[in-house]
């Protein structure tokens, strides 16, 4: 099965990050867990062809004050969201997907995504006819004076006060804020 060995490293990497992740929240450790269980079928659960259910990765891109966070009018769903998505045959780590799909989806160079994960959501999904993406979020730092450009899978991309968050928001994206901005003041501090 190509997923198999595909997805062998980031398979292998999602599953040491979340065993020994600190959740940030009492729901992000059962959808931890949850993920982790997913885990246990192997490399294919990374992949969007896993009908039960694949991991996915995201991120809340922040401005190097905490002052704005960057988010996306989604095309399909048309709420506002943070960047991110599918895991790809290329990617070796969670955070280098969430990375990627920032940098894709912002068209921002020079974003720098924190290692250790803020969140996880299990949502559902129109994938495969119905599944649920297993979304480990992470908080990406973008440089001073970041201009951002929409791309194809978004109708529009703004930066917003955490405190005056555009609506319609999507269901999750406001419970990465806390755990967001913590981790840019761990940055700031070390």
């Amino acid at each position: 099965m190509p997923d198999t060995e595909t997805y062998a490293d980031l398979h292998v990497d999602a599953t040491a990050v979340l065993s020994r992740w600190t959740a940030t929240s009492p729901a992000a450790a059962a959808n931890r867990d949850r993920t982790l269980a997913l885990l246990a079928a192997g490399p294919v659960a990374m992949g969007r062809a896993h009908r039960p259910g694949h991991v996915t990765a995201s991120a809340l891109v922040l401005d190097p004050t905490g002052a704005r966070v960057l988010l996306c009018l989604h095309g399909r769903f048309r709420k506002w969201v943070q960047l991110g998505g599918h895991c790809e045959p290329g990617d070796r780590t969670l955070a280098a997907a969430a990375l990627r799909e920032a940098t894709e989806e912002s068209g921002i160079a020079g974003l720098v995504v924190d290692p250790e994960p803020i969140d996880v959501d299990i949502h559902p999904v129109a994938c495969q006819g119905g599944s649920l993406h297993y979304d480990v979020r992470f908080a990406v730092l973008a440089p001073a004076g970041a201009t951002e450009r929409v791309s194809a899978e978004s109708e529009a991309l703004g930066w917003f006060p955490p405190d005056r968050l555009p609506e319609p928001l999507a269901d999750g994206t406001v419970q990465l804020l806390a755990p967001g901005l913590a981790a840019l003041a761990r940055r700031a501090a070390g």
